[in-house]
């Protein structure tokens, strides 16, 4: 049986009960180590569960889950995700693998930013398409993430962006010499998720829905003892520090009284314009 077991976001201990219990009964535990982070590392959930751990990182799950996946027709095989197994693609393609050749699987659900975001107050019911957005090179700038943040502000929806992480990646360079050498890990801020979006509106002329003065959120770390929200401008953002990774960010649609209400718990001056 091929178990996906959600860890949640915090720590060692937000993995459910139901989840520990396939962990502790497991003939091997994979850690998977790129989509996410969580506050503790390797040792510490070796130690709390009482097993060893594999750690999978992207070149792994990418191009050797058949390994893992055969495994567990014959064994019991745990592959731990940070926040929700269905929190990124990767996973849902680890499930149509396993299905494709006749391998049992079974999903433990948990908390993901998806749902966690609800913590700043907005309701989760007046969120629309979820974005990521990626860090920006020299000659790569994508944009077509705006178009589903235009579509929102234009039904009055909030926007939840989630901002990019490079874990263990390879300059061109590197890759095209086959040298294994990583680039340090990096983990894109709200700061930065602001900037390119406000070179995004220069570039469109100032024609957007969205515009400097569009009412944001800064969320950061969310689940960990010092998770951070902020509600700003998304020029104002620019400057928001909120410390260490992970964040993501919000660009709110129309807002209600309440969720205004709970904003200003965290940021009392804001003065939103977006509805």
């Amino acid at each position: 049986m091929l178990y996906l077991v959600g860890l949640g976001l915090g720590d060692a201990k937000d993995i459910t009960v139901r989840g520990l219990e396939i962990v502790k009964a497991a003939d091997q535990v994979y850690l998977e180590a790129y989509t996410s982070i969580l506050t503790v590392g390797q040792e510490a959930l070796e130690s709390f569960y009482g097993r060893e751990i594999i750690v999978a990182d992207r070149e792994f799950v990418e191009q050797k889950a058949e390994s893992f996946i055969e495994s567990a027709r014959n064994s019991n095989i745990a592959f731990l995700v940070v926040g929700d197994p269905f929190g990124a693609t990767t996973h849902t393609d680890l499930v149509l693998r396993a299905k494709e050749v006749g391998v049992p699987f079974q999903v433990v659900h948990n908390t993901s930013i998806l749902n966690a975001v609800g913590c700043c107050g907005l309701q989760l019911y007046s969120f629309g398409e979820t974005v990521s957005i990626p860090f920006w090179t020299e000659t790569w700038k994508p944009d077509s993430f705006l178009e589903k943040i235009e579509g929102n502000l234009e039904r009055g929806l909030h926007t939840l962006c989630l901002l990019d992480i490079k874990v263990k990646e390879q300059t061109v360079e590197n890759m095209m010499k086959n040298r294994p050498i990583f680039e340090p890990p990096r983990f894109m801020s709200n700061q930065q998720a602001a900037k390119q979006l406000i070179e995004i509106v220069n570039s469109r002329n100032h024609t957007t829905r969205l515009t400097g003065e569009t009412l944001c959120v800064g969320v950061a770390r969310v689940g960990w003892p010092d998770q951070k929200i902020s509600a700003c401008t998304l020029q104002e953002m620019i400057t928001c520090e909120l410390g260490q990774p992970l964040h993501s960010l919000v660009i709110v649609g129309k807002i209600h009284p309440l969720e205004l209400d709970f904003l200003r718990m965290f940021s009392p001056d804001i003065v939103p314009l977006n509805g």
